[in-house]
């Protein structure tokens, strides 16, 4: 898909992965979405307009099924048609399954995989009408291999693979492709606050040995908005930790 012009929503965008991925559509020229829990700040949209695009930031919560909705209902009226859906919102909290609560597991699921579902199936509708468009799903190396004390974030991530096979059979006769990416270790504020000992332990465990940065996630996103015979695939951004063959 040439993306000069296109629309494309990023759930999450406001920091981290999310923002890295709104910052490269824009620089292929595309209009940006930027969604949040809390109000998008002006200063933000300001900064991704610099890449001489439209910006918007709409706010709201993806794992509720109206909301997420409405945003799209929103972002559509603001800027047209939506080509590009990225569902990157996500969170965690880590702890041993032996001390995880319900909630611990249900908040995780609802957030980064029913709201995966539900900003899709909402989008979905329009895109089928179009026959065309592009979903892209950010899962996890958790998600492949799992992690202790993950068990909840781990079985989410992996839900959000099976997910995208599916949307992808489902939504290939119209012509719209469905990938997932899967990071590995991101630098980003939750690694940020590691120490250094920490750090090199991970990156023992990294056949590149280094972290990767938001960047890496980006540069895939786009590459997979803009490759029309690619679909119902995960790409690992990981420096080779998971080698599947």
């Amino acid at each position: 898909m040439e993306l000069q012009n296109k629309n494309v929503f990023v759930t999450g965008s406001t920091r981290g992965i999310g923002l890295a991925i709104a910052k490269a559509f824009a620089q292929q020229g595309a209009n940006i979405v930027l969604n949040g829990r809390k109000e998008i700040s002006a200063e933000l949209i300001a900064e991704i307009e610099t890449f001489g695009v439209k910006c918007i930031g709409i706010s709201g919560d993806i794992s509720d099924f109206s909301s997420a909705k409405d945003m799209l209902e929103q972002a559509q009226e603001q800027l047209g048609e939506i080509q590009v859906l990225v569902n990157n919102a996500g969170m965690n909290n880590d702890k041993l399954l032996l001390r995880m609560k319900e909630e611990d597991f249900e908040d995780v699921l609802k957030v980064n995989l029913t709201g995966t579902f539900n900003m899709t199936q909402h989008i979905l509708k329009k895109m089928m009408k179009q026959k065309a468009g592009v979903i892209i799903n950010i899962s996890s190396v958790s998600g492949l291999i799992g992690n202790v004390g993950q068990a909840n974030y781990a079985a989410s991530k992996a839900g959000v693979v099976g997910f995208t096979k599916t949307v992808a059979k489902e939504a290939a006769p119209r012509g719209i492709t469905c990938n997932a990416i899967a990071p590995g270790f991101i630098a980003t504020d939750m690694t940020d606050v590691l120490s250094d000992k920490i750090k090199a332990q991970i990156n023992e465990t990294i056949p590149l040995q280094h972290l990767g940065s938001p960047e890496d996630v980006a540069k895939t996103a786009v590459f997979l908005a803009q490759s029309p015979y690619i679909t119902g695939q995960v790409i690992s951004v990981d420096g080779g930790l998971v080698m599947q063959g």
